[in-house]
């Protein structure tokens, strides 16, 4: 297999092993002890446990009673979970794995993406009330470049949900969509609640440590119903806001080659041992700071005219404002590597520069610039998320119930305004680094006087994509019906059918370039002082690097571009990015429900029918002269191109559930699943060069993945809120989508137009493929309460998966494991949780393939009680400080690539409930 994981991570594993097998010895021990379930299921029953423990048994019961194999999260009152988003209290599950970023802009301080058992977030559904739900991005490379199916979960906070039910095996009549599983977000309900009038909420702050700010964090709940009990009406409010600043080191270049032909290689000529070695390429010291203010609210009204129907309206709001100021100062090794030598002592090892200084160099009529300095501001960036949902849910007989649902959901992720600088500096300034592996920052150096006068636009440019819109919505029709049956072992039968169509698309983007009109690379037009990095930056990554940097403000680069950048259409239309995605999906199923004496189970089959159009563009040389190209853009003529991609599919499901004891519970289940093709992978912009027969873009021909799952679990329940489980599971992956070479037949317009007709001609393109491969593993979860007060949780997941051919899948970390522990009486609460995900493979970085490496996060959480009503919390997030590592796999091995630390979260809230 080809993911290089490094031996410390076998004593880690053997760590995390031997403190599960630990806890578990102890919970067997306990339960020699314990009084037996049965007994206690009594008294239970007549206790209303509330806060952490109730949260527990809440989602403890969740998981005995489920037909299938489910996980659950619960959240008995606002703000319970042990987090501030769904993803955040997700991530203490068995099998779950959080990121905090969905293309490759690295680690963030929040959990924004949820995937099941190792695989892609792809290719974990994410429903809310049973149905999805349209999503955006605020990053612009996950608008336009890796677009995928996974849903941003920084637009769910916590106070919304009353439970988080993830589903680990499949049923007939769960959406399809999620190949590992899915994850169902629930939400409050106005005749749950047991008085006719509750106000709850609350009112905090935030202070993130390494941005030094504090903001605002405010929630409120109404929840009204009359006394009849039939009709009630709950609307909810949230406004979030806080500071994020991280530190980075990157190598945004990659790892550049010294030439190896002396005749356009200079430095060959005094260091001839250079030929071929590799060299860090703009290495940069990145200071990235967002202001995320997070609104929104939920309504939702639930009316039961008679005993034989409910009818129900739920709508959901939520948007986040993410404007953001990225500045990348960075070390341009390409502009001297060849042509200039370093000091002597420099060292190379294994075909690496890991050592060099490059001295100043007084030479006027050869200026070099030794660095280059990205300046990207984006006070517009956004993301939204909003549904509305019209419910009839209709008891026909009393053996025949129909549910109908109508609705529709939309997302948007917007980039409006890019104000971006780029700009040579350290001209023939000199240079130095030192790399010291994988685990640490490189140290480097730039000289020269480089300042807010100093740099040297002419060595520069302007870039950045303006006017992005993109567009995810659905709107769909369900019914679903049961039948139930009073003898035999024939419980029920569920059956339905379900419409939606599906569009993902961005229409519009100008990419902005210099104004060749003006005189943008004089210097003497920019401004002299700006701002300038804070004094503590990099001081949670280690190592030795610039500091103490200038740039300049948002405002001042907002000026520069007006001043100086063309964002004229058509001229600066950049068609790559503008694509479209629609699908008309229709499925229908049915599933048979069995009880019996000591067992229960269902077998089902869903039909599933996707009609998709996809658009997208096809790059042409300027003044192409193909009939139907378009023409006017700087960046090409282009062609508009539709492609369909039609296919059905059938997806069998089956689970049987064993009660051997009131306490111990067996499962299996086998299925099929299927997940979409990413969108970015069906509908990426074609390039095609006629000459040559190659070529690169996506592939609106891919298949859909489908999973066969195996899954088999049990589950001891040795005590009241606690549990001892075992499962395993096999994925057999078929048309999974990873990246490669493929021989495709594309009209060929240069002989086309030569021959007067239509000519297809065989190119190889670089495309998203279909290839087949396998992930299996088994998952241990551990969960008792010590004593009265106290209580443990572990689990560990071990997961191992790759291609056919022996390539990584994406996002597959062998080893998780999760530990908490908590404390509670009838005033004070206290809780604490450590995470730990090993690496795993995070895509591709040009043509090298990267890898986030072992991270672990600690969190903690303590709450007192302040009277029935009132009750006051802290919680603290990334307490350890945690850096997000990632390194490359090359043809020498692995390297360093980047590394962020975001800081520490200290939330502070007072909950009131009336």
């Amino acid at each position: 297999m080809a993911i290089a994981l490094r031996n410390t991570q076998l004593r880690r594993t053997l760590l995390s092993a031997s403190i599960l097998a630990a806890l578990s010895f102890s919970g067997a021990a306990f339960a020699q002890d314990a009084v037996p379930a049965d007994d206690d299921a009594t008294d239970l029953d007549a206790i209303v446990v509330v806060g952490i423990r109730g949260s527990l048994e809440k989602s403890l019961d969740t998981k005995r009673e489920a037909a299938t194999h489910v996980e659950a999260v619960s959240a008995e009152d606002i703000g319970k979970l042990p987090a501030k988003n769904v993803a955040d209290a997700l991530q203490q599950l068995p099998g779950v794995n959080i990121s905090s970023s969905s293309a490759s802009e690295g680690g963030f301080d929040e959990a924004d993406r949820v995937s099941l058992r190792g695989t892609n977030p792809s290719l974990t559904q994410t429903l809310v009330n049973g149905h999805n739900v349209g999503t955006g991005d605020w990053f612009v490379l996950s608008q336009v470049a890796n677009v995928g199916r996974s849903v941003s979960y920084s637009l769910f906070p916590a106070e919304i949900v009353d439970q988080v039910v993830v589903h680990k095996s499949s049923e007939a009549k769960l959406v399809e969509g999620g190949s590992a599983g899915s994850v169902d977000i629930i939400t409050r309900k106005p005749l749950q609640y047991a008085d006719p009038l509750t106000i709850s909420g609350s009112v905090g702050a935030v202070h993130s440590d390494l941005a030094g700010e504090s903001d605002p964090q405010v929630s409120a709940l109404l929840n009204w119903k009359n006394d009849a009990d039939n009709l009630g009406v709950l609307v909810q409010a949230f406004y979030q806001k806080r500071h994020l600043r991280r530190d980075g080191q990157e190598v945004v270049g990659g790892y550049g080659q010294i030439g190896r032909d002396p005749a356009t290689t200079p430095v060959l000529a005094t260091n001839p041992d250079l030929a071929g070695v590799l060299y860090p390429n703009l290495l940069g010291a990145v200071l990235f700071e967002q202001e995320r203010e997070r609104k929104g609210g939920v309504i939702d009204v639930q009316f039961r005219p008679n005993d034989n129907l409910e009818l129900g309206l739920s709508g959901f709001y939520s948007k986040l404002e993410a404007d953001n100021y990225n500045r990348n100062y960075m070390m341009w090794t390409s502009q001297f590597a060849n042509s200039r030598a370093p000091e002597p002592g420099y060292v190379i090892k294994n075909g690496v520069l890991t050592h060099a200084v490059y001295p100043a160099v007084n030479d006027p009529n050869n200026v070099v610039p030794y660095g280059v300095y990205d300046m990207i501001s984006r006070p517009d960036a956004s993301s939204e998320s909003k549904y509305l949902t019209l419910n009839a849910d209709w008891k026909a007989t009393d053996n025949l119930e129909f549910s109908f649902q109508a609705g529709t959901t939309k997302g948007n992720g917007r980039s409006e305004t890019q104000d971006v600088l780029e700009t040579g500096i350290a001209p023939n300034g000199g240079a130095s680094w030192s790399m010291h592996g994988i685990d640490n920052a490189i140290d480097w150096n730039l000289g020269g006087n480089n300042t807010a006068s100093t740099h040297r636009p002419d060595f520069g440019w302007i870039f950045g994509g303006q006017g992005i819109d993109v567009l995810d919505k659905e709107d769909w029709f369900a019914v679903d019906g049961s039948l139930f049956r009073t003898d035999g072992i024939l419980a029920s039968l569920d059956f339905g059918l379900r419409y939606a169509e599906h569009e993902r698309s961005n229409d519009y983007e100008i990419a902005q370039g210099p104004n060749w009109a003006t005189d943008w690379t004089n210097i003497a037009n920019y401004p002299t002082t700006g701002g300038r990095y804070p004094g503590d930056f990099g001081n949670g990554l280690g190592g030795h690097f610039p500091g103490g940097i200038w740039y300049y403000t948002p405002e001042q680069l907002a000026q520069i571009n007006a001043d100086f950048a063309n964002r004229n259409y058509p001229e600066r239309f950049y068609f790559s990015d503008v694509y479209g995605v629609e699908e008309k999906n229709a499925a229908a199923y049915i599933q048979a429900n069995f009880d019996g004496d000591g067992w229960s189970g269902n077998v089902g089959l869903r039909y599933v029918r996707t009609d998709s159009d996809i658009s997208y563009t096809q790059a042409l040389p300027i003044g192409s002269g193909v009939p139907g190209a378009i023409t006017g853009s700087a960046f090409g003529d282009y062609l508009p191109v539709s492609e369909s991609n039609d296919y059905s599919k059938l997806l069998p499901s089956a689970n049987v559930k064993f009660d051997l004891r009131d306490d111990l519970i067996l499962r299996f289940a086998a299925s099929r699943t299927m997940t979409r093709p990413d969108y970015s992978a069906l509908a990426g912009s074609l390039s095609l060069d006629d000459l040559t027969h190659t070529g690169s873009g996506g592939n609106p021909k891919l298949d859909p993945l489908l999973s066969t799952n195996l899954d088999g679990s049990i589950e001891w329940y040795f005590a009241p809120r606690a549990l001892l489980a075992f499962s395993v599971f096999h994925m057999d992956l078929k048309d999974y989508i990873t990246f490669g070479n493929q021989t495709i037949q594309y009209k060929d317009q240069q002989a086309s137009q030569d021959a007067g007709m239509d000519v297809y001609s065989d190119y190889l393109v670089s495309v998203p493929v279909n290839t087949d491969g396998t992930l299996k593993g088994y998952e241990i979860t551990y969960q008792q309460p010590i004593g009265e007060w106290f209580g443990v949780s572990a689990n560990y997941t071990f997961a191992d998966g790759e291609t056919d051919d022996g390539k990584p899948l994406n996002g597959a970390s062998r080893n998780t494991y999760n530990l908490s522990a908590y404390f509670e009486n009838d005033r004070f609460s206290a809780r604490v949780a450590y995470t730990f995900r090993e690496a795993f493979y995070a895509g591709v970085s040009r043509t090298d393939a990267f890898y986030q490496d072992d991270f672990g996060t600690l969190s903690a959480s303590f709450g007192w009680k302040i009277n029935d009503a009132m009750s006051l919390s802290l919680d603290g997030l990334n307490l350890n400080d945690p850096t997000y590592s990632y390194y490359t796999e090359s043809a020498v091995g692995v390297l360093p690539y980047a590394m962020y630390s975001n800081g520490r979260q200290y939330y502070l809230n007072f909950r009131f409930n009336y």
